[in-house]
């Protein structure tokens, strides 16, 4: 695993990173975020997305998981609700990674026995006004590539 870490980012550095990042996003990528409430997980999120060719990311807290149709498909899970992998299983969660669109994952904790070995991880610490923190991992080799875009 290869891990990259980021210091004193602003809401504006947050957004170039996600950019980056979907710019190299590719299908089967899995992107999971942690982080308190208000660190930035849906920011980034939109970032990414609009890298896609995607607007109007909504969190999807209440509906767990919202689809995007850009360059390739988006899935965008939120975990906060779901009390573990099983429930996450029970929502089609199988039918989604075999659906070969990019999948990032809020609240990851909630589900580790459900994530897949090769992902990128980015942990997020900050909220408010304060500068952010981003603590990246990638596991395999298309994931570590992605992360490599971002030093």
């Amino acid at each position: 695993m290869k891990e990259l870490e980021l210091k004193g980012l602003s809401e504006q550095d947050t957004a170039r990173i996600g950019e980056k990042l979907g710019e190299g996003l590719f299908p089967g990528a899995f992107i999971a975020l942690y982080g308190g409430l208000g660190a930035g997980k849906t920011t980034l999120t939109r970032s990414i997305a609009a890298a896609l060719g995607i607007r109007g990311i909504l969190s999807p807290t209440f509906t767990i998981v919202r689809e995007y149709a850009g360059r390739i498909p988006l899935f965008h899970f939120d975990a906060y609700r779901l009390g573990d992998a099983d429930e996450l299983y029970a929502i089609g969660f199988d039918e989604y990674m075999a659906r070969g669109g990019a999948i990032i994952m809020e609240w990851c904790e909630n589900v580790e026995d459900a994530l897949p070995c090769d992902r990128l991880e980015i942990h997020i610490q900050g909220s408010g006004e304060e500068p952010r923190s981003m603590r990246i991992a990638a596991s395999g080799a298309a994931h570590e590539k992605l992360m490599e875009g971002l030093a």
